[in-house]
């Protein structure tokens, strides 16, 4: 059928551009006319292509299949079996395997290893806001909210994190809101709710943390619950600490308030009397009664649901009382009972720090954590407590490995800096908190706060600068009392301007003078209020050169080394998580260095508190350099200014920050001078932090 294969090989030669094309059953390769031809007996007589036979191998591999674009799902399965394509293929899969695993074990590793984050109330200071006397929206010579919310960039320029604001609930002012009425309103005299959600979003918005007061040991007589208490209502009755005594009998015990006179109170409604620690109008809660500690409880989600970073919870050391209400030891055995009136008459073995505070305070910190699994919504709990030379009782507020309790307890200790102006009272105090501090905890710094004289009254306004040179190099978290970044100090308070209750008792205990209208400008009020010629207090007479619109245009005031230092600190691994080393100290001088092991990047402080200037020799730490360069220095003229280790000049109140390069480490030679938060490495390779 001669005539049917011609057709048939003409009909495959147009449908086939691929000569090397074979049929899906395998047979043989489709020809060419000219070897159709040949096969035929046609075509080149002597059967040969190009003057040659064919090689029987080399005949098999042209008549392969090669693949071609089009080709059908039967041909492409056919090649992906053979070796040249399958091999190349396994081996792709399999890399890909390998480098999957690879990375998935490089991030577990990296996690691993990886030392804890910061978290946001230890990266930058936390800046004190008394409420009454930062700044006046309203003209009514009160601070309020608003005017927290005009001031925020305030808090941006200085690169500040974290704001801790003074109480703003309803309260009669007995106290300056410590005395609280209602828990869960704003007092009109700072605004309304409204104000502070505004305040609390507008905050967030700039990545600014909120920190409240929470003043849980006592409330103000006109809280409803008092006055529910006082008239024994069955529910309410036990919500305070009453006992029995009546108008003209002796008190139940010799306790005394913190501010001096008897601790108790006759309420003539009730017919006992009540348990105040502080003023009279601030009766003491009985928290050991399930229903007030349900109360705070509430309190506690109320703000929490409102969106606020944290607490600082305030007078913890004075939540419980013992029970049996038995006489407190005096001091001095020999001084008359009825002549004891004072706080410091006392030993407090009955009326603070008692069994069980610490599992309150526990409870509430376990009730916090509830808003803390919010990714980046931490809540930051702080406990105040003044326990004096007791420090071993301060140490007990920080968490443990176990519980939870607080971040840190405030660090009062350097508030007793002004008290012995050198270097070496200054090491004693710092390491008084360090060498007690629990392992791996977080330290915290403060010189001032609304209690407290101004540390630029109390040290020397000469001293301002290195006292925040020092807050700012310590490790750990500083604490900043409003206007100390640019060296505010006390002012005079007449009698007659005296706003303090404490100061109305007591000329000498008032608080009034570190309280005084914060400083923003040379305008009218130091620009506290502009609109009325009203302040609350006076407003210091050196507002026209000491404020912070005169500071902000001078690269050497106050304020400029401190947002200097404050961006320095955040900014250097070793000022942030690295070692503390105290390399030096005597009668003028204290200094130490901050290193990271692996960075080969430190920092040597050299800070002078003394009376008169010092030459600091250095030469015996040969893990310095011989020759070093200021890079900060509280007088600016000593910027820039290389110095030998073998002499490093100080003035009196001057401080210098050293940046030096070493590949040799302080801390592994000197354990017992060194400490450490949580110990990290730097590997530059690549520029990470890893746990070692």
């Amino acid at each position: 059928m001669p005539i049917q294969k011609e057709a048939d090989r003409m009909e495959l030669g147009e449908c086939t551009r691929n000569q090397g094309y074979r049929d899906v059953d395998g047979g043989s390769a489709v020809a060419d006319d000219d070897d159709d031809a040949a096969a035929d007996g046609g075509g080149d007589p002597e059967g040969k292509r190009d003057g040659a036979a064919l090689d029987p191998d080399a005949a098999a591999e042209y008549t392969q299949i090669q693949p071609y674009a089009g080709m059908p799902k039967e041909v492409l399965l056919l090649h992906s079996s053979k070796a040249r394509y399958r091999v190349p293929r396994e081996i792709l899969f399999w890399l890909m395997v390998a480098c999957t695993l690879a990375l998935v074990t490089l991030t577990v590793t990296v996690i691993a290893l990886s030392p804890r984050c910061l978290k946001w109330w230890q990266v930058s200071p936390v800046y004190q806001v008394y409420l009454r006397s930062f700044r006046d929206s309203d003209g009514d010579g009160v601070g309020d909210l608003k005017g927290v919310q005009e001031q925020l960039d305030h808090f941006q320029y200085l690169n500040i994190k974290s704001v801790w604001v003074s109480p703003f609930y309803r309260s009669p002012m007995t106290d300056s809101g410590y005395d609280v009425e209602d828990f869960s309103a704003v007092d009109p005299l700072f605004g309304t709710m409204e104000d502070f959600e505004t305040l609390l979003a507008k905050m967030h918005n700039i990545g600014l943390k909120l920190i409240m007061d929470f003043i849980p040991n006592h409330t103000s007589d006109r809280h409803r619950w008092f006055n529910l208490s006082r008239t024994a209502d069955p529910h309410y009755k036990d919500y305070y600490v009453w006992s029995d005594c009546n108008g003209s009998a002796p008190r139940p015990n010799n306790w005394v308030s913190v501010f001096g006179r008897s601790a108790w109170t006759y309420d003539e409604v009730r017919g006992q009397c009540y348990l105040h620690q502080f003023f009279k109008e601030q009766p003491e809660l009985n928290i050991r009664n399930p229903h007030v500690r349900k109360e705070l409880t509430d309190i506690i989600h109320f703000w929490m649901g409102k969106g606020v970073d944290g607490f600082r919870m305030g007078g913890v050391k004075y939540l419980l009382e013992a029970t049996h209400l038995r006489n407190e030891p005096q001091v001095d055995p020999n001084k008359a009972p009825e002549s004891v009136a004072s706080e410091g008459d006392l030993y407090h073995d009955y009326t603070t720090s008692q069994l069980g505070l610490h599992d309150l305070l526990r409870d509430w910190r376990a009730e916090m954590e509830v808003y803390s699994r919010e990714p980046g919504r931490y809540r930051f709990m702080v406990t105040e407590s003044y326990d004096y030379h007791e420090v071993d009782k301060t140490m007990m507020y920080y968490s443990t490995p176990l519980v939870q309790e607080s971040d840190f307890p405030f660090n009062f200790y350097l508030l007793d800096l002004p008290q012995n102006t050198s270097g070496s009272w200054v090491q004693l105090l710092v390491q008084l908190w360090m060498s007690n501090m629990p392992k791996d905890q977080w330290a915290n710094w403060l010189v001032g706060n609304h209690d407290k004289p101004r540390i630029a009254s109390a040290a020397g306004q000469a001293y301002i600068r290195v006292i925040n040179m020092l807050l700012l190099t310590l490790p750990g978290t500083p604490v900043t009392y409003y206007g100390e970044e640019i060296g505010m100090e006390n002012i005079n308070v007449t009698d007659s301007q005296t706003q303090d209750p404490a100061g109305k008792y007591n000329e000498s205990a008032s608080r009034d003078p570190q309280r005084s209208p914060m400083q923003w400008s040379a305008d009218m009020n130091a620009g506290f209020n502009n609109k009325t010629n009203i302040t609350w207090l006076p407003v210091h007479p050196d507002y026209g050169s000491i404020n912070v619109e005169v500071q902000k245009e001078d690269e050497g005031s106050v304020l400029a080394q401190y947002r200097f230092l404050n961006t320095l600190r955040q900014s250097e691994l070793p000022l942030q998580r690295g070692w503390f080393c105290h390399v030096h100290a005597d009668a003028n001088v204290f200094s130490y260095i901050r290193e990271l092991d692996g960075l080969n990047r430190a920092f040597l402080m050299v800070l002078n508190f003394g009376k008169e200037s010092a030459i600091t020799d250095l030469s015996s730490i040969r893990e310095l350099p011989d020759q070093l360069k200021v890079l900060k220095s509280t007088n600016q003229v000593s910027d820039g200014k290389t110095v030998q280790k073998s002499r490093v000049p100080t003035e009196a109140g001057e401080g210098l920050v050293i940046q030096y390069s070493t590949s040799t480490r302080f801390n592994p030679n000197h354990p017992e001078q060194c400490y450490i938060s949580e110990k990290a490495c730097y590997l530059s390779a690549v520029d990470i932090l890893y746990k070692c």
